[in-house]
């Protein structure tokens, strides 16, 4: 991986850090003042009861006054009742003293109904205080917890700022530039390349631009996103290899239309892998480097299927490979095959050796067709 991209992958990792150390910062205090929100609605829940409480003490010192001139009432009632001359002055003494004792009576069933309710009230009360005790203890433990959390972001900001200084010095500046711009509109100014895709995009790369990341000789850009792109091995999906039989690699058809042969001297060029294409009674041959998978030389065609065609080419140093694609899908890889299908290559090679190698293979089966 070059190093510009590799400063660039510190740097993207310090700045969602820091925006994430930000939002924490910021966050913390939002969090104390919905605490302090419910703490408010408990205050205003105990203030209430607290005035219920007071309301009905003072309709009970009413009610209790109220009782205390009814029975001084009748009390003059009662006085006046020894003077009185005649029977119609002692019945209307009487009837008023009935309903002053009538008046005692209905104000004593309030009182009692307010002393019912008071044990309701001082319940509320008591409970309400309990609440809004407890809530002050948590809201007061969650100030100490934000205090801190904050002290403790506050030094881990300071730490990747530094960190972020530091990877900003390691990138070119031509670069740089670039990664800002995209970070600034995009979120971010970077992406990792995974099966041949932006991961961020998630728009599909040319063959020949995903092995330029892969190989990472030089900085590439996604031409969809304008992201610096980068690839990380361990997250590359594994291709799964061709299917063999159990004990022993299934061996190519000697009649297929296209075939694949691995030539450890093929002249300046060394070790090659050569794909030929039957096709209308003419054939196509494709040379390609077995390190790199870069194409050597132009396609060429002849006349008669490739073993015909293109005699001077299968020597018995030739191994036959297994590997078909289409004629329009090898056109698009352009000068580079892609990693998947020289990976393929290598893995079925290694175990054309291998068969090859070993003391059970029948005499009579050949390695190169």
């Amino acid at each position: 991986m070059l190093p510009d991209v590799q400063s660039l992958i510190a740097l993207q990792q310090a700045d969602r850090e820091i925006l994430r150390l930000k939002e924490e910062i910021a966050a913390l205090p939002k969090r104390v003042a919905v605490i302090e929100a419910r703490l408010s609605g408990t205050k205003a829940i105990l203030e209430k009861a607290k005035i219920a409480v007071k309301a009905d003490e003072a309709a009970r010192r009413k009610y209790e006054t109220a009782i205390q001139d009814l029975q001084q009432k009748i009390s003059k009632y009662r006085d006046q009742s020894l003077d009185v001359k005649t029977n119609e002055q002692y019945k209307a003494l009487m009837h008023e003293i009935q309903f002053a004792e009538q008046d005692i009576r209905a104000n004593e069933d309030k009182i009692l109904e307010l002393m019912v309710t008071a044990e309701i009230r001082e319940k509320d009360v008591k409970a309400a205080q309990a609440k809004l005790k407890a809530e002050m203890a948590e809201i007061e433990s969650e100030k100490a917890a934000a205090r801190e959390r904050t002290a403790e972001d506050q030094r881990l900001l300071g730490e990747w700022n530094v960190k972020r200084d530091k990877a900003r010095g390691g990138v070119n500046g031509d670069l740089l530039p670039h990664y800002d711009r995209v970070a600034k509109y995009r979120g971010t100014g970077l992406s990792e390349v995974r099966d041949h895709k932006c991961m961020a995009c998630q728009v599909m790369l040319r063959p020949q631009t995903y092995n330029d990341v892969r190989n990472g000789v030089e900085t590439v850009i996604c031409e969809s996103c304008q992201r610096i792109l980068f690839y990380n091995p361990a997250n590359e999906t594994q291709v799964a290899a061709p299917t063999f039989h159990k004990r022993r690699r299934a061996h190519p058809k000697f009649e297929a239309t296209q075939a694949w042969y691995y030539r450890p001297d093929y002249g300046e060029d060394g070790e090659v892998y050569l794909s030929f294409t039957n096709a209308g009674g003419s054939s196509t041959r494709r040379v390609y480097d077995v390190h790199n998978g870069r194409k050597l030389g132009e396609t060429l065609m002849r006349e008669g299927e490739y073993r015909l065609g293109f005699p001077e080419d299968l020597n018995a140093a030739a191994i036959r490979l297994n590997g078909s694609w289409p004629e329009e899908e090898m056109d698009e890889w352009g000068d580079e095959m892609p990693m998947v299908v020289l990976d393929s290559l290598q893995r079925d090679l290694d175990l054309a050796r291998a068969d090859a190698a070993s003391p059970g293979r029948p005499k009579s089966e050949p390695v190169a067709s």
